[in-house]
């Protein structure tokens, strides 16, 4: 009986230990807004500054963050491309709650986003989801990242999932430094 109650409490100490050390490693995240990232160019223009402001905004009110962003990311390719991202930094103990907070303050008369699914957060890990939302010019791709430090989502008109599940992995390199 000794024995199994010492195995339980090693495992747990050890799940403790590991959550423990991720929070670590992720909590002092900084989130910036170069000039250019992921062959995308900052889009200074006064109506991506008002659009990107409404989005901090709004993040802000669904969660209290220590530091906030918003861009607009244009596509030299395609003027019709535009990146929209917006997000903060603050600790964060459930970095999945937080995120599908994120996604449900996208949901308008529209409806929400749907589709919801995991996919692969690279190298900085943590959890990242990518999903559709309606949108008058058609669905348009979300996705969204959220660990120990940082929480972010971007809305990638004119891409396929995929394309900008990729694409954010890409971004979030570029701005995001721990």
């Amino acid at each position: 009986m000794l024995g199994s109650l010492l195995a339980v409490a090693l495992a747990g100490g050890a799940v403790a230990g590991v959550a423990g050390w991720r929070i670590l490693q992720q909590k002092d995240a900084k989130l910036t807004t170069p000039d250019e990232v992921a062959g995308l160019r900052l889009d200074r223009s006064e109506r991506a500054a008002s659009t990107a402001d409404y989005l901090r905004t709004a993040i802000g009110a669904q969660i209290d963050l220590d530091e906030s962003i918003g861009a607009v990311y244009a596509d030299p390719a395609a003027a019709d491309r535009s990146v929209l991202i917006f997000g903060g930094t603050t600790l964060l103990l459930s970095p999945e709650r937080d995120l599908d907070s994120l996604f449900d303050l996208l949901s308008d008369d529209t409806g929400k986003v749907n589709g919801l699914k995991g996919v692969d957060a690279g190298d900085l890990g943590g959890v990242m989801k990518c999903g559709t939302s309606a949108s008058p010019e058609g669905d348009m791709p979300v996705c969204g990242w959220a660990d120990h430090g940082s929480v972010a989502i971007a809305m990638f008109p004119g891409r396929s999932i995929d394309d900008s599940a990729t694409l954010l992995r890409d971004i979030r390199e570029g701005i995001q430094e721990r």
